[in-house]
C-alpha cells in the first residue's frame, strides 16, 4: 500500500474513534450569552465525563453577564449566535432563532436539547418537536414566571405556555418546592420525568469564611474604620427590588452605612438616578460586574437581597457560605435556605420600613449578627457545587438514557 493509502486509512481510522467517543451532541439553549459560564460550568463538566460533544446556542450580544468568547474555546464549547430574546413579545427575532434551531438540529445530529429560562424553554422544547427526528428535551425552570403573588399578566402569559409545552419535554428539572409542585400537575411527553435539584451549586471552597481577608477587602470597597457594609450581587433588574433598599437607606441617617451594589444590567440608570434624587449618591456606590466577589463579601457585614421573585437565589447563598447573615424578601427560592432570625431576617417583598427595621437591628446587635452569619455557612452547605452535581448528573443519566 502507498505512503498516501496508509495516511488516509490511519486518518479514517482517527476520525471513526473520534465519532465513536462522542455518546451525545447536546445543544444548550439560553436567553443570555453570558448564562453558561455564569451559572452551568457544573453542567459542562458532567457532559464531558458522559463524551458528550457541546453546542451552546444564545445571544451573545445580551450584555446582562459578562462574557468571554475564550471561555468556550478552552472548553471545546461550539456557539451558534441566535437573535433570540428574553422577551416572549419579540414575535419577529425568536421566529428566526426558532426557524435557524431547527436547521441546526437536523444538520448536526442534535441528541438532545437542554433548554433555560422562559423563551428559551420554549424555543428549545418546539424546535426538538419541530426537527422531525427523535430529540431529548430537557428544560430547567430557574423560576417559573407564575408565582404566588405575581402579576395576573404573568400567569395570563407564562402559565398556559408552560403547561402546553410540557407536552413536549422528556425531562422538567425545578430548583425549588414550590414550582416542583406546581409541575407536578403539568403533563410531559410520554415517559417523561420530573426532577427537583438544589440549584446549579456553587465552589464551597472558593466562596468560605476567610476573616484575614476583610480588612484588605473593605479597603477594596472603600469602606471606613466603624461604617456599618451592605452587600447586594444580582442582576440590576426590576425583579431584583434594588428600590426597596435605597428607599430602606432614607429611613438610616444616623447609621454611618455603606450600600455596595454589584451586578450590571438594564436597570442602571434609573438605580442610579433613584440614588441621586434620594440624596444617596455618597453612601452608595455602584461596582459593575465582579468576578471578585468571594473577596468582596470578606468586608460585607450584611447581605442584602430584596428579590420580589427568585427561582433559588445563588447570590445570597453564595453570601452565607462567606459567614453573612442575609436580609432577604420573602419568595418561593428564599423560603430554601433562610430561617427567620437563625441564619438572617426576613422582610416582606417591597417593604422598605421592614428592611430598614432589620438593616438596623442587625447594626445594633453584633453578637446576633455573629451568630447569624456562622449558622448561614453551615445552612449553605447543601447547596454546594458537589451536592447539585450529583442532582445534575442523575438527570442527564436518565434523560440521555
Amino acid at each position: 500500500m502507498c505512503l498516501n493509502g496508509i495516511l488516509t486509512l490511519q486518518i479514517g481510522y482517527i476520525f471513526l474513534w473520534e465519532e465513536c467517543k462522542v455518546k451525545h451532541r447536546i445543544l444548550i439553549l439560553t436567553t443570555v450569552g453570558g448564562f453558561l459560564p455564569k451559572f452551568l460550568e457544573g453542567h459542562i463538566q458532567i457532559l464531558k465525563s458522559l463524551d458528550a460533544e457541546i453546542y451552546y446556542a444564545s445571544n451573545f450580544s445580551e450584555p446582562a453577564y459578562e462574557y468571554d468568547a475564550a471561555y468556550f474555546g478552552e472548553h471545546d464549547i461550539r456557539t451558534i449566535p441566535l437573535p433570540i430574546e428574553k422577551s416572549p413579545y419579540q414575535f419577529r427575532k425568536n421566529a428566526r432563532a426558532l426557524k435557524r434551531l431547527v436547521r441546526f438540529i437536523r444538520e448536526h445530529q442534535i441528541d438532545a436539547v437542554h433548554c433555560h429560562n422562559p423563551v428559551g424553554g420554549i424555543l428549545g422544547r418546539l424546535a426538538g418537536l419541530l426537527a422531525g427526528k427523535r430529540v431529548k428535551v430537557i428544560y430547567t425552570a430557574h423560576g417559573f414566571h407564575f408565582y404566588k403573588g405575581a402579576p395576573v399578566k404573568n400567569w395570563v402569559v407564562y402559565y398556559g405556555a408552560e403547561r402546553l409545552m410540557a407536552y413536549c419535554t422528556d425531562s422538567l428539572v425545578t430548583i425549588n418546592r414550590e414550582d416542583y409542585e406546581k409541575a407536578r400537575g403539568f403533563r410531559l411527553k410520554k415517559g417523561g420525568r420530573l426532577f427537583r435539584i438544589p440549584g446549579v451549586g456553587f465552589d464551597l471552597e472558593k466562596y468560605a469564611c476567610r476573616p484575614r481577608d476583610r480588612a484588605d477587602a473593605r479597603k477594596a470597597l472603600g469602606v471606613e474604620e466603624g461604617e456599618f457594609c451592605l452587600v447586594t450581587g444580582a442582576l440590576l433588574h426590576p425583579d431584583k427590588s434594588y428600590e426597596t433598599i435605597l428607599y430602606a437607606l432614607t429611613h438610616l441617617s444616623d447609621i454611618p452605612f455603606r450600600y455596595m451594589i454589584c451586578g450590571e444590567g438594564p436597570y442602571r440608570q434609573q438605580l442610579e438616578e433613584l440614588t441621586d434624587r434620594l440624596g444617596l449618591r455618597d453612601r452608595v456606590t455602584f461596582l459593575g460586574f465582579r468576578r471578585d466577589m468571594d473577596f468582596l463579601l470578606q468586608g460585607a457585614d450584611v447581605f442584602v437581597f430584596p428579590s420580589v421573585r427568585e427561582g433559588l437565589g445563588m447570590a445570597a447563598l453564595e453570601a452565607m457560605a462567606c459567614g453573612i447573615p442575609v436580609i432577604a424578601a420573602d419568595n418561593r427560592g428564599t423560603r430554601e435556605y433562610m430561617e427567620h432570625g437563625r441564619n438572617g431576617i426576613v422582610c416582606p417583598a417591597g417593604d422598605e420600613r421592614a428592611f430598614a427595621r432589620a438593616i438596623r437591628e442587625l447594626w445594633e446587635n453584633p453578637d446576633r449578627r455573629a451568630a447569624m452569619g456562622e449558622n448561614a455557612l453551615r445552612d449553605a452547605r447543601p447547596f454546594g457545587a458537589e451536592q447539585a452535581a450529583a442532582s445534575i448528573r442523575e438527570v442527564y443519566e436518565k434523560s440521555l438514557a
